[in-house]
């Protein structure tokens, strides 16, 4: 019977340390699944923006189509074409494409000239031009003089 008393008082002194064994044990439980980490460095645009021209040299455009899109001044609006907020080239009366190379003389008081076209000052530069020529009017209408 001794045994069995010396097995109880074993028992009974080492529950409170069993039980704060355990409390520590729950305190530092390792995950069973590795979490999925973010990815770093990756450089998404998205959906692609397809810009540049819309229309070729010698193409029939009607009023408001669109020439050519882009972030930059990279095609300059020549005769009868605007220029949208967003860079949009647009034809602003209906008639023949002609895309030229013309020199370019911009103004060099602004600053975002100085920025773009540091260096440049003696250079000649040329850019790409879009001229709407428009289609050839009617002869229906007479001059008549003032009585």
């Amino acid at each position: 019977m001794s045994g069995l008393l010396n097995f109880s008082v074993f028992t009974s002194l080492s529950r409170p340390a069993l039980l704060y064994a355990s409390s520590s044990i729950i305190g530092v439980r390792f995950a069973s699944k590795k979490t999925s980490g973010s990815t770093r460095y990756q450089k998404t645009k998205g959906k692609p923006k397809h810009r540049g021209w819309r229309v070729q040299d010698g193409a029939t455009v009607t009023a408001g189509t669109i020439l050519a899109t882009q972030n930059r001044l990279r095609f300059h609006p020549g005769l009868n074409v605007g220029l949208g907020r967003n860079g949009t080239l647009f034809a602003m009366e209906p008639g023949e494409v002609l895309i030229t190379c013309e020199k370019f003389d911009p103004k060099w008081d602004h600053t975002w000239v100085q920025r773009l076209y540091a260096g440049r000052e003696h250079e000649t530069i040329y850019k790409k031009y879009f001229n709407v020529v428009p289609e050839k009017q009617h002869n229906r209408f007479k001059l008549v003089d003032r009585i």
